[in-house]
């Protein structure tokens, strides 16, 4: 396991394609949080990373776990990324491990 980081969440999208283009990687759990501000700002970022994900899971045919956090504070951010099950870090890793079995099991 290797840990990448991108300068924020529009550039997770390329940040993914790049590390999948290695070839190195059977997957990528991209973690991260976009904060509502007083601005629609938030909602472009938001939707712009989860499409740029989902397109770079398709072009490469390998899972890309979207664990981007979509909050109003940074308290509900650490919130959702605390310890236990409910991490929505470890719900990412959990499913891209699936998806990476799936994808062995149907190859």
């Amino acid at each position: 396991m290797q840990e990448f980081r991108a300068p924020g969440a529009f550039e997770l999208p390329l940040a993914a394609d790049r590390i999948l283009a290695a070839g190195r990687y059977d997957g990528v759990i991209v973690l991260g949080a976009v904060i509502r501000g007083d601005t629609p700002h938030f909602e472009y970022v938001a939707g712009e990373c989860a499409r740029g994900l989902m397109d770079v899971q398709l072009k490469h045919g390998r899972p890309v776990a979207f664990g981007v956090l979509t909050v109003n504070t940074a308290q509900q951010a650490h919130d959702r990324a605390g310890p236990g099950r409910d991490n929505k870090g470890y719900e990412a890793a959990a499913a891209t491990l699936d998806m990476i079995k799936l994808a062995r099991s149907v190859a």
